[in-house]
């Protein structure tokens, strides 16, 4: 028996070995076995310095242009077991821009990574740990995009702030890990007392929520063998209604001996408690309580979170959002769509958001506001209520929620006013009017919680859902929330915090309670508020209250007298509409009545794209695109040139202009970091388009002069990339090849291609459309050696190109003009940048030209009248009205104007995503709502 138990431990002790051995495959000790690489305008180096133990690799880099990126990277390769995790040392002196980890194939065409965005980097050596489930396919043309072995790896540092720093990397370790529920035994529960067998601790974990252990012992201990070490995400405490822990704490151990403290709280008010741990490997869990709330601790069950439904934050409140009533938080944690629409000034680097059910998001990435009723002692939310949307005058960007309730009218209205950039000032007006013939009272609760309006699924460059609050301070009529203030025009009658650890507010409110906390800080940076007002209103009265948060931390002047406020309110909300008519009205329309959501929606756009703007950036969004690419710029600055707004247009090539590389390279984007070395080869057209439509409509000749050296500079980098396919290899090799000669390289720029680059003809258009204008301006600026030169570099890159969609037509066996010279794929909405701008339909092959639109149109019917299945498209398709109109085919240019117009969401707010859902609750990303370069092509 001794010699079996002997056998027994030793087997065990083995197996665990199998799994906990680490095998280091790099080591760093030897810098020159890094390749380094970096795009331009980024200067890097790479050395050995002393690491933990021996050598370990120094990377330095500097963005002198602000954007770009710059690495190191080995060949290196693995084959993967079922489950793993890799880890290795850090330490860095660095700004907080993006740590990139990236695992390559053979091809080192497919990529996998962790992007850890932001990255606030450790100043001493830190053990960094990447999971399996860390680790996502990036890019790459492969069908199987499941990560089971890499052939190189790659640390990359990528520009968030941009500036300069250095990171150094020792110690990369691999380990295989145990399978992923391999081990099936449930967990024990112990306590240190319980009032009786009735009540004992295995009610805990017996899935039963009619039972429940309790104890009335002041400090009661309840201990979790989870059996065997793992990794651990989190507990969800359900608590016995009131008899919850007003304080607890939370202890592992790997030995059951030995406790580490590793949460505390001290305050608690609910009787639901969630507690997200991050990095947290044990066998043995111990929940101390120290203060009760009632006469009993009483639970009723605790879960141990996966790390899965934890680590990150959205997918948390996920989880937490399950267990509260529907409304208690924002729409987007239910997992289904939410949408929004934008709120600012005219230039502002700063913008607001409300959404279809009156959150307002007050500034990126920063606190929201929710309206939520106390009305005959129930809470109501944005799930209990009517709600309609609306802009100002049915267009101008000032718009408003509705929420009707048993007659009860609440009215959220958000707008912005004050100089862009210094001054600006967020307004948010609540108004409650009663429209039933009795009396209505109650309470306006506003919510301060950091959740953004921009939901979780919004993942491209900045990640929506969950922000922060770490500190919340509540003074007479003014909030501050880190370092933002809201100043309340309209006195409210209570205020109170509350950290998350505490509790929810909803819930709170719910039950008739309130917070009463004057100031917080929540070291989780989860910390919430609420305001509330008492309403008293007899038939047909109204209230209302206003709040202002500014944009740039400019203080917001309030005077004693709330009349005053109030007064001052309107008066800003009257010139704000005065000025948004002043600016977007100035093509007038004379139309039938049936055709006003058409103006709506061309008058909304215009002013959704200067709020959009930053500085003098014109860009899609305000959020995901909060960037400035010279495609979506040029093809806006031609939309508002037509509008008759000019000077934002001058801004922006002046501002774009100063952004150009000094080879003549224009580039695809541009954004508070400095130009992006990304190459795109559609940009060095766009940009002289942008200059010739300027001239067009303002006829400022001495602006042409102004940029000339840059225009013909911007020609030479082009001539340069048409030359990299003009020679032999391109004219005697088989169709495949001869389809490339004389065209633009391939590049990204188009979506379709992000995966791997390709020769589109979509860059060629715009080169083409390029050359003719900087052919016209040299003529225009009598620079007749210049002109000659540059039309002829025109008409052969021309000629080249009509010969390459002929030769890719014919070796693809296609009957319409592809999308790109390699793939003979079907594209019409890239294919219609030949008609506008280009402009060259007369010399594309007719047949192959109609059979292109004709094969979209029967597409865009099938998928209008559910013939087949669809899942989303983009509403780039606009731009194929204005084909079908310069193709004389005006009833199909009809047929999909209202189609898009019906597919606005919600159709009030006159815009569109930059994706639209068959199903209108999935949530999956739809890019920036308004998304104003699809705005722009409606225009």
């Amino acid at each position: 028996m001794k010699f079996y138990l002997k056998m027994v431990i030793v087997f065990f002790f083995f197996a665990v070995s199998i799994f906990s051995q680490k095998k280091v495959i790099e080591d760093f000790g030897n810098s020159n076995e890094w390749k380094i690489f970096s795009s331009d305008g980024v200067e890097t180096s790479v050395y050995n310095v002393n690491g933990i133990k021996n050598n370990a690799v120094h990377f330095e880099y500097n963005f002198k242009k602000g954007s770009g990126y710059g690495g190191i990277q080995k060949m290196l390769s693995l084959t993967l077991p079922e489950n793993y995790e890799f880890s290795f040392y850090l330490r860095a002196s660095s700004p907080a821009n993006n740590l990139e980890i990236k695992f390559l194939d053979e091809s080192g065409e497919n990529v996998w990574w962790m992007n850890n965005r932001n990255y606030e980097f450790p100043t001493e050596w830190t053990k960094f740990i990447v999971k399996k489930r860390h680790i996502n396919f990036a890019w790459g043309p492969i069908q199987d995009k499941s990560f089971k072995k890499f052939s190189r790896i790659e640390f990359t540092i990528a520009s968030y702030v941009g500036g300069s720093g250095w990171i150094e990397l020792d110690e990369l370790e691999f380990k295989e890990l145990p399978k992923l529920g391999g081990n099936t035994e449930s967990p024990q529960i112990f306590s240190s007392h319980e009032i009786s067998n009735k009540f004992s601790a295995g009610n805990i974990l017996d899935s039963n929520d009619n039972t429940k252990w309790l104890s009335d012992k002041v400090e009661s201990k309840i201990n979790i063998d989870l059996k065997f070490h793992q990794e651990i995400g989190g507990l969800k405490i359900i608590w016995d209604d009131k008899n919850f822990a007003k304080a607890f704490s939370l202890f592992v151990s790997d030995d059951n001996i030995s406790w580490e403290k590793i949460y505390e709280v001290s305050e608690n008010v609910s009787s639901k408690s969630f507690i997200r741990l991050k990095d947290i490997e044990s066998r043995y869990i111990r929940l101390a309580l120290t203060q009760k709330q009632s006469e009993f601790y009483g639970i009723k069950s605790i879960e141990i979170l996966r790390p899965e439904a934890t680590e990150n934050l959205n997918r948390f409140f996920i989880n937490v959002a399950k267990e509260f009533p529907r409304g208690f938080f924002p729409r987007y944690f239910n997992e289904e769509k939410s949408y929004w629409t934008i709120v600012g000034v005219n230039s502002d680097s700063r913008e607001a958001l409300i959404n279809e059910d009156g959150m307002v998001e007050v500034d990126k990435q920063k606190f929201s506001l929710e309206p939520m009723l106390y009305i005959d002692k129930k809470l109501v939310t944005w799930n209990d209520v009517k709600r309609e949307q609306s802009l100002e005058d049915k267009y101008l960007p000032i718009p408003n929620v509705k929420w009707i309730k048993d007659n009860l009218q609440l009215d959220i209205t958000a707008f912005a006013n004050g100089e862009a950039n210094k001054k600006s000032v967020l307004f948010c007006k609540y108004k409650l009017t009663n429209k039933s013939n009795y009396i209505k009272e109650g309470k306006l609760n506003l919510l301060v919680r950091p959740f953004q309006v921009n939901p979780y699924y919004q993942w491209l460059n900045i990640e929506g859902g969950v922000s922060k609050i770490l500190q919340i301070d509540i003074r007479k009529n003014e909030i501050s929330v880190d370092d933002k203030k809201i100043y309340f025009l309209s006195p409210f009658q209570n205020a109170g915090a509350i950290t998350f650890s505490e509790g929810n507010i909803p819930e709170i409110l719910a039950e008739g309670n309130f917070p009463l906390k004057q100031n917080i800080s929540d070291k989780n940076k989860l910390g919430s508020a609420v305001v509330s007002y008492d309403f008293y209103l007899r038939s047909g009265e109204s209230k209302e209250i206003v709040l202002a948060v500014p944009f740039h931390n400019s203080k917001y002047i309030l005077s004693d007298d709330e009349k005053k406020n109030l007064n001052a309110a309107d008066e800003l909300f009257d010139s704000t509409k005065k000025e948004w008519i002043k600016k977007i009205n100035y093509i007038k329309f004379d139309l039938p009545a049936d055709a006003e959501k058409l103006v709506n929606t061309y008058r909304s756009n215009l002013g959704y794209i200067l709020i959009n703007r930053d500085n003098y950036g014109i860009q899609p969004g305000s959020r995901s695109y909060e960037r400035s690419w010279i495609r979506d710029g040029s093809l806006t600055s031609a939309a508002l040139l037509k509008s008759g707004i000019t000077n934002e247009v001058k801004e922006f090539i002046e501002w774009y202009s100063d952004n150009l590389f000094e080879n003549g390279k224009v580039p695809c984007v541009v954004d508070r970091r400095g130009p992006d070395p990304v190459p795109e080869n559609d940009s060095h057209g766009e940009y002289l388009f942008l200059l010739k439509q300027y001239y067009d409509f303002t006829k400022d000749l001495d602006f042409l002069k102004k940029y000339n050296s840059k225009i013909i500079n911007t020609v030479n980098y082009i001539k340069e990339l048409i030359d990299q396919r003009t020679n032999n290899y391109f004219i005697i090799g088989n169709d495949s090849l001869r389809a490339l000669y004389g065209i633009m390289p391939e590049s990204i720029s188009h979506e379709g291609y992000s995966a791997k680059p390709m020769h589109s003809y979509w860059d060629d258009f715009f080169t083409l459309r390029g050359l003719k204008d900087a052919a016209e301006i040299e003529r225009l600026l009598n620079n007749t050696e210049e002109y000659y030169r540059i039309k002829n570099i025109k008409d052969k890159f021309e000629n080249n190109l009509l010969k390459s969609i002929s030769v890719a037509i014919k070796y693809k066996g296609i009957d319409y003009i592809p999308g790109c010279a390699e793939l003979g794929d079907f594209d019409a909405t890239s294919t219609s940048i030949a008609l506008y701008p280009t402009n060259i339909q007369d010399k594309l092959p007719e047949k192959y030209l109609q059979n292109t639109f004709n094969k979209y149109f029967d597409y865009f019917s099938k998928r209008r009248d559910n013939k087949i299945d669809w899942v989303n498209y983009t509403p780039y398709e606009v731009r194929t009205i204005g084909s079908f109109i310069l193709l004389n085919q005006p009833q199909r240019a009809f047929e999909l104007i209202d189609f898009f117009l019906k597919d606005q969401r919600p159709k009030e707010w006159n815009h569109w995503a930059e994706v639209v859902w068959k199903d209108e609750r999935f949530a999956g990303f739809i890019g920036d709502m308004p998304h104003t370069w699809v705005g722009s092509d409606f225009i």
